[in-house]
């Protein structure tokens, strides 16, 4: 009766394969078996023992140049570099979550930009009626300002929620998005502006910038990047978003000056 077995019955009891039984004995982790009678090498249960604990170690996620010292260790050692492999599993899990998080955000468009909060209002305006252009252009200005001016974003999104909230904002608003079509001098555009700075200043405490933000150097043109955005393509509405600004800083708001 032949004592031990084959290469490739070994390999197929552990549940490996014959290529991945001789990388093993490369890299020195499990001793080749010394060869018999007939020339060959044959496994015997401490060999197939060898095979199932490497196999198992790398399944787990040790490296295999680790696996050697770790399996030649007391148990105070093998207990300490299996915490700290554990340790490394747990980083790279999170990270991989933290990218198939993204990966999920990214396919969903505005959520790998801007907090979930943020996507729930942009929904909100969607279901008040807003259009895609109206829409695209808040959603560019809640991008820009948490990029540019992150120091103010939660507190211009609370600003925006509440307003949003408030039907006779709503209709204002929509009343100004049809101003884009006027003609920049059209008298109808002042007497707009000073609607939207009426309701504005209802809530005049929201209207503060915060002091991290005010005293800095750029403040001002970082505030212009984001409250002035797309204004090149429509004059109707610069001009009534530079009455706002009138208006505001008449009635005491400081609003940063380019």
């Amino acid at each position: 009766m032949v004592d031990g077995l084959t290469i490739g019955q070994a390999a197929a009891f552990v549940g490996v394969t014959i290529k991945t039984v001789r990388h093993y004995h490369r890299l020195g982790l499990v001793t080749e078996p010394v060869r018999d009678s007939s020339g060959y090498r044959r496994y015997r249960s401490g060999d197939l023992l060898r095979l199932v604990q490497v196999r198992t170690l790398a399944e787990a996620g040790v490296p295999l140049a680790e696996i050697g010292d770790l399996l030649d260790a007391d148990s105070e050692r093998f207990a300490t570099a299996l915490d700290d492999v554990r340790r490394r599993l747990t980083d790279r899990i999170e990270d991989l979550i933290a990218r198939r998080d993204t990966l999920h955000r990214l396919a969903h468009g505005d959520r790998v930009l801007l907090p979930d909060r943020a996507c729930v209002l942009l929904e909100r305006l969607v279901e008040l009626g807003f259009g895609p252009d109206y829409v695209a252009a808040q959603r560019e200005a809640l991008v820009l300002t948490r990029a540019l001016m992150p120091e103010v974003f939660d507190g211009f999104l609370r600003q925006l929620e509440r307003r949003f909230d408030d039907p006779e904002f709503v209709e204002v608003t929509k009343r100004g998005l049809e101003a884009r079509t006027w003609d920049p001098d059209d008298p109808r555009i002042e007497e707009l502006a000073s609607t939207l700075a009426e309701k504005l200043l209802a809530d005049r405490a929201s209207l503060a910038m915060p002091d991290g933000f005010r005293h800095q150097p750029d403040a001002a043109s970082r505030y212009g990047l984001v409250n002035h955005h797309r204004e090149d393509q429509e004059p109707a509405l610069a001009r009534l978003n530079a009455l706002v600004e009138a208006n505001l800083r008449a009635a005491g708001v400081e609003i940063p000056r380019q």
